[in-house]
């Protein structure tokens, strides 16, 4: 097991992480995944130890592996079997203070065995429509294998609402998610995201830009670039949401032209 190394607690909302760590059980073989640094920096800042973190789109099991490492209680959920299978296996290394991790296969738009108001802290990484099949249509509502952006939306917006349920009030939910391109145009995957989370009744904490780096198919799009006059898109969004206080009036937290307080 690899010490845990070149690791340091953010404080901008630009986050770069060049390195993937590679300690214990992280891999970053698993197309997709998200570098256990952006994992280590959520949990740090926006739970403590004994939490319980739920990561409803699990995939290779980073949020879990640090949720172990930093002494939180998981609860994994993935519609896909080969990453519930993955997530327990890289579970498998002893730690000291290490608390319990469930996984197992379900649906993130229906976390069914999950109290209401029962998790501390929601961590995810959902797939960008279609662009990486984790099941490779094998499982058809995997959110992965559905391109319209309207259908992923409606789908997604059902998730969101269970996130709603289960968190607990004035805790946090952060979910990484980017942009893709259609027919040599933009798609703002990540504010029609943001725009869900709001309409559902979160208050956006921070949006955090994560710098990508090393993509599998940057080579294949710098060679696009001069022919139709496009800028590749090399970042993606850390959104942290809260659930607030029932009652809470949300009025303080919009504020008028001109007001530049940061706090």
């Amino acid at each position: 097991m690899s010490d845990i190394i070149d690791f340091h607690l953010e404080t901008t909302t630009v986050w770069s992480v060049p390195e993937r760590g590679k300690w214990y059980t992280h891999n970053p073989k698993f197309r997709g995944n998200f570098a256990p640094q952006i994992a280590r920096n959520i949990i740090l800042r926006y739970s403590k130890e004994g939490d319980t973190i739920l990561d409803p789109m699990v995939g290779g099991g980073t949020t879990l592996i640090e949720t172990k490492l930093l002494k939180r209680r998981g609860i994994g959920r993935d519609i896909n079997p080969e990453a519930v299978q993955l997530t327990i296996q890289n579970l498998q290394f002893e730690y000291p203070g290490a608390l319990p991790q469930t996984v197992e296969v379900g649906d993130v738009r229906d976390l069914q065995g999950i109290e209401d108001c029962s998790i501390d802290l929601i961590l995810t990484h959902p797939p960008y429509l279609n662009i990486i099949k984790y099941s490779n249509g094998k499982i058809p509502r995997d959110l992965s294998n559905i391109g319209d952006v309207d259908k992923f939306c409606q789908e997604l917006d059902l998730g969101i609402k269970e996130f709603f349920r289960v968190l607990k009030e004035d805790a946090y939910c952060a979910i990484l998610v980017g942009d893709t391109r259609k027919a040599q145009h933009y798609v703002p995957l990540s504010y029609y995201v943001l725009e869900l989370f709001l309409k559902n009744g979160f208050a956006l904490k921070e949006d955090i830009i994560k710098v990508q780096h090393h993509c599998q198919s940057t080579p294949y799009w710098k060679s696009l670039i001069e022919k139709y006059n496009f800028l590749m898109i090399m970042h993606e969004h850390m959104f942290v949401f809260r659930k607030p206080v029932k009652g809470e009036n949300l009025k303080r937290i919009r504020y008028s032209m001109g007001n530049s307080n940061n706090l």
